[in-house]
This record gives structure tokens, sequence and C-alpha cells, in this order.
């Protein structure tokens, strides 16, 4: 499906933007919206990407039971105070959006989420915002298996794809496809979530927005301030 050399800084032909994301991030789940919203105001195409984080690596892992209680951990306690931090601001936007975070019960691999995200992209934009929406909210209502084929097929089914030859797509040329593009962007340097690549420069986390839309509309008016940082790394 992917017939150019794959670049992590440069946008698809006709977009100005590229914007990766992890369906298992919850920065990157509380930006989708703001983004897409910034991109239809300002008339601007985004080339919409996955970026898979491996956040064992810097933040350890996790198990937790139905209930909430932690079964397995082999987390630090300033890692559980980063993790507790994080869910509760994006907790706090995603109601201001009017969507349900519930913190996940162990450490997602995304990759077939994520394959399952190229595969709707090569479809068209409506295919691969329906499927972002739709998985990303039953994501974080825990409805939804990331790492589970048959799930990520039937949502791109909902989303309006056709999913003929999906499943073997995912288990053959699409998993190495995936892994070639995430070794090329974590080797690019591009390693959090929401990253935003504007004309070659990596603008990490959602407090970088109203920059990126003040470069985008031609840096009219003043430059906006940096709030607090927002976003996820791995």
């Amino acid at each position: 499906m992917q017939s150019l050399p794959f670049d992590p800084f440069m946008p698809s032909a006709g977009a100005e933007l590229i914007v990766y994301l992890d369906i298992k991030s919850p920065y990157a789940f509380i930006a989708k919206d703001p983004t897409r919203a910034m991109a239809r105001t300002l008339g601007v195409t985004v080339d919409w990407r996955p970026l898979t984080l491996d956040i064992p690596s810097y933040l350890g892992s996790a198990k937790l039971d139905k209930q909430g209680k932690v079964t397995q951990s082999k987390r630090s306690a300033s890692q559980w105070s980063s993790v507790k931090y994080a869910y509760r601001d994006a907790r706090r936007y995603a109601g201001y959006q009017g969507y349900i975070l519930r913190g996940t019960e162990k450490i997602w691999d995304t990759t077939l989420a994520h394959i399952g995200f190229s595969w709707a992209k090569a479809q068209d934009e409506k295919v691969l915002m329906d499927y972002l929406d739709h998985v990303y909210e039953r994501f974080w209502q825990r409805d939804f298996d990331a790492e589970d084929i048959a799930e990520v097929s039937q949502a791109l089914a909902h989303a309006g794809a056709d999913v003929g030859g999906f499943e073997a797509f995912a288990v053959g040329p699409g998993l190495e496809e995936h892994a070639h593009n995430q070794a090329a962007i974590f080797a690019a340097g591009i390693f959090g979530v929401p990253s935003y690549v504007l004309d070659g420069e990596v603008y990490f986390g959602r407090e970088h927005l109203p920059t990126v839309s003040w470069i985008l509309n031609g840096r009219r008016g003043p430059q906006p301030d940096i709030s607090l940082a927002a976003g996820e790394t791995g």
C-alpha cells in the first residue's frame, strides 16, 4: 500500500502538516479533535500518521484487574506518580470535549490498530477519521481490544473501509511496513505523541498547537505563548 519511500519529515502530496498519534496515548486522544478543528478552520490538509510508543521503556509496566486493582507492576514510585498525573490531566481535558477517558488495564501493543490506521488512511480521509474517532472513543471506554485482528477489522468496516485482504495484509506486508516506518520515525528523533511536523521542524505536545496554527496562518499577529507541556513519549 505504501508506494513511496517513507520520510518521517516529509508530508504526503498536498498536505502541509504531519501529525503523529498513538491510539493508547491519552494525550493524543485529547489532541485529535482540536487539531482537526484547527486544520478545518485554516483549510489545511493533515498527513495523519501512527507512532507506536514503547511506554515500558520509560514508564515501566503494570496490569490492573477489572476493578482497577494493580495485579502486576514493574514501576517505581516516581513512575506511578507520572502515570497518575498524566491520566488525571488527560481525563480533565477529555471531559471538556465530552469524552470518557478510563485508565487502561495494561500497556497495549497498538501495532495492529495502527496497521488498521494505515489501511484506513490509504482509502480516504473520511474513512481514516471515522476509524480514529470510533477506535479512540471505544478504546478509552475499555471497549476495544487493540490487539485483536477481528475487532480492528470490525472497526475498519464500521468506518466504511473495504476490509477485503486486510487480515492477510496485517500479518504480512502491513506488519513489515509498520516496523520499517516506526524504526525510521524513532531514528529521526520523533519520539512522542502528539507530534506535529511542520516545515521539517518537530513540535511535541498539544501545547504547541497554537504555535503550529500561527505558523500555518502565515505568522499573523503575535506568536502564541507556550503553556504547560502535554505529550507522551516512547
